[in-house]
């Protein structure tokens, strides 16, 4: 048995980690650096990448109606009790219209066509005398029977020679029927054929509800409406040397002498035409027109009143004055100088990338001349906003069209400024 000093001494060997686990721990921290820096690379990436794409185009947007009501109530017309009636401004449209569209008797209202006509063939320029005509001794021979019916004539002899204006002021002033029947076989070479040309022209006017059977309206089958007389009128009236004619209180003609104008509305109120018309069937009849300062500005304001009662052609006459009369007064009264948009008022608004924006404001106010109820179209034209714009920078146009008239309008001008949003913003919100 074996004592203490026997006992053998064992030492255990220091065994060394595994290469692998040493290896892992050296590569550790490159790992875990590696994902850091693919991580912070991926976010920049990430947060730069709307950079790369361009800013959506600012949006206009219109804050105004493509079209306006004058505001308030539309006048009230004192119409005649029966006939027909139309008041039209020239330039802004139907003021009102009174009595329905059926085809009418015009009597010597007729002569506007024949006149129309006549200077439409043969134009004659202001002051102008024209052509001169001869009368015929069939027409000269054709007077005393005419004078028998009760016609509305000028004098007239055989060899007479007339220019082409004094025989318009002849039909336009003392409404001579035998006048107009001498022009359209000057005009034409038969009556016949002049009175086509009379209907051709209605058609072409658009005069729906129109029809001519002779030069002078004698012929009660020759009718038409209130509102196809405004329409002739307007055209004619268009004319210089009508208009010249037309506005005479009288003239001078070589047989007949000084003859007046029938209308005797002429010269008051500022009428300058156009005709009367009177016979049994068409009772007293009117077209005029005349010339008004609204505002600074002149209107034409063309009207037509048919089918006035009377046993004679003073009373027919007396009372279509008294109601054209009338008519104008309220015509004149209810137009106006309106404001419709006000210095500086929005027009449109402008939206622009991650919130920017501004507006587009009109740069002056804009008034039109009318009544109220009148329609007006507004036509606002805005060419693309940049993404930068200054404020009160002129950017496009507002016009306004009320009725065929004359446009007004004004310039447009940015409200505050406008910036694209910042490099820091687009990548804060990723845009």
């Amino acid at each position: 048995m074996r004592g203490p000093t026997d006992m053998q001494t064992v030492e255990f060997a220091r065994i060394p980690p595994a290469p692998s686990v040493r290896q892992g721990r050296r590569r550790l921290p490159w790992l875990l650096g590696g994902l850091l820096a693919l991580l912070l690379l991926g976010g920049a990436l990430y947060a730069v990448a709307p950079l790369r794409h361009p800013l959506p185009t600012p949006t206009v947007e219109l804050t105004l109606p493509a079209s306006m009501t004058i505001p308030g109530t539309a006048p009230r017309l004192p119409w005649p009790r029966s006939g027909q009636a139309m008041i039209s401004v020239d330039g802004l449209g139907t003021l009102g219209t009174f009595g329905g569209s059926k085809p009418l008797p015009i009597a010597s209202v007729t002569k506007v066509m024949t006149a129309y006509v006549i200077l439409t063939e043969h134009p004659l320029a202001a002051g102008e005398q024209g052509p001169e005509l001869t009368v015929s001794a069939a027409h000269a021979a054709a007077y005393p029977a005419e004078k028998a019916r009760g016609e509305s004539l000028v004098e007239v002899r055989a060899g007479e020679v007339i220019t082409e204006r004094q025989a318009l002021q002849a039909i336009m002033l003392p409404s001579a029927n035998n006048m107009a029947r001498i022009l359209a076989a000057w005009d034409s070479g038969s009556v016949a054929a002049f009175v086509a040309k009379m209907n051709a022209t209605a058609d072409q006017l658009g005069m729906s509800g129109t029809h001519y059977t002779d030069p002078s309206g004698l012929d009660p089958d020759t009718v038409s409406t209130a509102r196809d007389q405004v329409i002739l009128a307007s055209k004619a009236m268009a004319l210089p040397a009508f208009a010249e004619i037309v506005k005479q209180k009288q003239a001078t003609l070589p047989v007949a002498g000084t003859v007046k104008n029938y209308n005797e509305l002429v010269g008051r109120n500022g009428v300058v035409g156009i005709k009367t018309g009177s016979t049994d069937e068409a009772g007293g009849c009117l077209v005029f027109a005349a010339v008004v300062n609204v505002g600074g500005r002149k209107l034409t304001i063309i009207g037509a009143v048919l089918g006035q009662p009377g046993a004679s052609t003073p009373v027919q006459l007396d009372r279509v004055f008294a109601v054209t009369r009338s008519l104008l007064r309220s015509a004149v009264a209810a137009l106006a100088v309106h404001t419709l948009i006000e210095a500086g008022e929005q027009v449109a608004t402008v939206r622009g990338p991650l919130g920017t924006g501004t507006t587009i404001n009109a740069a002056k106010k804009v008034e039109v001349v009318g009544w109220r109820g009148l329609r007006v179209r507004l036509d606002a034209r805005i060419p693309a906003v940049p993404s930068r714009v200054a404020a009160g920078a002129e950017h496009g146009q507002l016009t306004v069209y009320a009725g065929g008239g004359k446009p007004v309008g004004t310039a447009l001008r940015t409200g505050t400024g406008m910036e694209p949003p910042s490099t820091w913003e687009r990548i804060r919100r990723h845009r």
